[in-house]
């Protein structure tokens, strides 16, 4: 029986893909993935190289997934294989006829109101032997989630040597886009985390700067949260605290960002505020390059067009209607 061994040139070229694209500071972390298994996929179907026929293949070993993953994995190969034909020209390289793309869901934003609610439940819940630390664990992250914006991901890699309780700031350390940035908390929220220390910095519990803030288990092993593990705890909250939009929609753990963004457009406008000059300092504080990523989370809601409105009218309804008073 013949044992197909993987095209040299391909497994060399997928390092040293990977290897360029980090030379210019990008993580490629989900590129990797997607090239390595690709990989995998290649040997099993006991080929020597990828071909037309095969990429056809694999993408429709990928029909699981929703369109827009299934389209960012197409075009990464793709680009890979683009980045093989500069030395090679015999390299196949796929058409981008790829799958279609849908809109991305429109976020369900959350009331402070719902989020109440959920502290409620979080508070409520028991603790199990194995993590008794959940309660106070869920709270906590409804929390940074909401009055921070945090990402899931920062979340759960938040370590005790990354608090500064005392100053109430946060320390996120190599996050999207290989930015790194420290995170002052609001009063509120300052409170709730000396409150949170107050059980989480006492044995058995790991104290060491490098323990996870967001202990899962007892005991000196203490373990982080994974992503989806949190999500999954978070998303169980949404539900039994009844958070839901007016269509029934129940919100994302991520759209916890997107309410934290509308939130703070919303002040800006309630004090006052330049919003063209405040939006920068908002981007800096969610850890983004610039403001065209935080726009991406700024919706013109009815509050937001009413408060937009007011201020219109306050500054230039004597030229519009000179009468007006």
């Amino acid at each position: 029986m013949r044992v197909a061994k993987l095209h040299p040139a391909l497994a060399m070229s997928i390092d040293v893909f990977l290897a360029h694209k980090r030379a210019f500071g990008r993580a490629y972390t989900t590129e990797e993935y997607v090239l390595k298994a690709l990989r995998r996929f290649v040997v099993n179907q006991k080929a020597d190289d990828l071909s037309a026929s095969l990429f056809e293949l694999w993408c429709k070993k990928q029909r699981h997934l929703s369109p827009n993953t299934l389209r960012a994995r197409q075009f990464i190969v793709r680009k890979f294989c683009q980045y093989r034909r500069r030395n090679d020209p015999r390299c196949f390289v796929p058409d981008p006829v790829f799958a279609q793309r849908r809109p991305f869901v429109v976020p369900v934003l959350i009331t402070e109101p719902q989020i109440a609610r959920m502290l409620g439940v979080a508070s409520a819940l028991s603790a199990p032997p194995c993590s008794p630390l959940r309660p106070a664990v869920l709270r906590m992250a409804t929390v940074l989630l909401y009055t921070a914006g945090l990402r899931r991901g920062e979340l759960v890699r938040l370590r005790l040597g990354d608090v500064d309780a005392r100053a109430g700031v946060l320390r996120i350390c190599e996050s999207k886009f290989h930015r790194s940035r420290l995170v002052p908390l609001s009063i509120d929220a300052r409170r709730e985390l000396r409150h949170y220390l107050r059980r989480r910095l006492v044995k058995p519990h790991d104290l060491s700067p490098d323990a996870p803030l967001l202990c899962n288990a007892h005991g000196g092993s203490c373990q982080g949260y994974t992503g989806a593990g949190l999500g999954q705890a978070i998303e169980a909250l949404f539900e039994q605290a009844d958070v839901q939009d007016d269509e029934g929609r129940r919100p994302r753990v991520h759209d916890a960002r997107h309410s934290f963004a509308m939130q703070a457009l919303i002040r800006f406008y309630r004090r006052g505020a330049d919003v063209q000059t405040q939006l920068p300092k908002l981007a800096l504080y969610m850890g983004h390059v610039n403001i065209v990523s935080t726009a991406y989370y700024l919706r013109f809601i009815p509050e937001v067009a009413t408060l937009a409105s007011q201020r219109f009218s306050g500054s230039f309804s004597h030229i519009i209607d000179p009468g007006a008073t």
